[in-house]
């Protein structure tokens, strides 16, 4: 989506400090975005609805944000510097998915925002679902499918979402209307999940339709 198209611009904006980390291994920089963004999700999943838990809130955006930029950094040192491997590709892609849908889990784990845990499961399924079937694509000859509800999106709503959250704790604001089967009320974390279920279920349909049409013409 949309998104995806500010990678490059990311990419030039990273490149001077890329030049200088070359004597970094790129698989450590994965490990350690790895556990950045884990405590981010412990962030997500204990912030309280009140003053405090909204600066923990903020807390995890920037963490969010700075596990990100780790997780951008060590494909683009290991494609600069001739350190790129297999097992680096496959170790980074593992742990995309794993903070994919940690990060959602958690959130749905916090029961001063999110009613029911099983919203947080539902939206981290669909989107592994989603994710399984760009590589599943690959898997059959096809090169990998990006269409749909990118990381990217994922990331910048729930950047979004949390920041709206925070201002809610901060300022006493509720939340509004009821989250249909789920129940709970919408605000900013209950939402985020909400769009990445609904996401998750638009990219995996789309995927699979669109790789089912390539599939059936050969």
């Amino acid at each position: 989506m949309a998104l995806e198209q500010l990678r490059d611009i990311a990419t030039a904006k990273l490149d001077p400090l890329v030049a200088k980390l070359g004597f970094l291994d790129p698989n450590h920089i994965s490990w350690f975005s790895l556990a950045v963004a884990g405590f981010a999700a412990w962030l997500f999943a204990t912030a309280g609805n009140d003053k405090a838990g909204g600066m923990l809130l903020f807390s995890a955006v920037g963490l969010t944000a700075f596990a990100a930029i780790c997780d951008a950094l060590d494909g683009q040192i290991a494609r600069k510097h001739n350190k790129d491997s297999r097992y680096g590709d496959y170790l980074d892609h593992t742990i995309d998915r794993i903070v994919d849908a940690g990060i959602l889990v958690a959130i749905g784990l916090n029961t001063s925002w999110v009613d029911s845990p099983h919203l947080g499961y539902m939206a981290g399924l669909a989107t592994l679902l989603g994710s399984y079937m760009g590589t599943q694509a690959q898997s059959v000859g096809l090169g990998r499918n990006y269409r749909g509800f990118s990381r990217a999106d994922r990331l910048m709503m729930t950047v979004f979402g949390a920041l709206i959250a925070g201002w809610q704790a901060i300022s006493g604001t509720s939340g509004i209307g009821e989250i249909p089967f789920f129940g709970g009320e919408f605000n900013g974390m209950s939402t985020v999940l909400v769009i990445a279920l609904i996401g998750g279920i638009y990219t995996f349909s789309t995927r699979f339709i669109s790789a089912r049409k390539q599939l059936i013409m050969e």
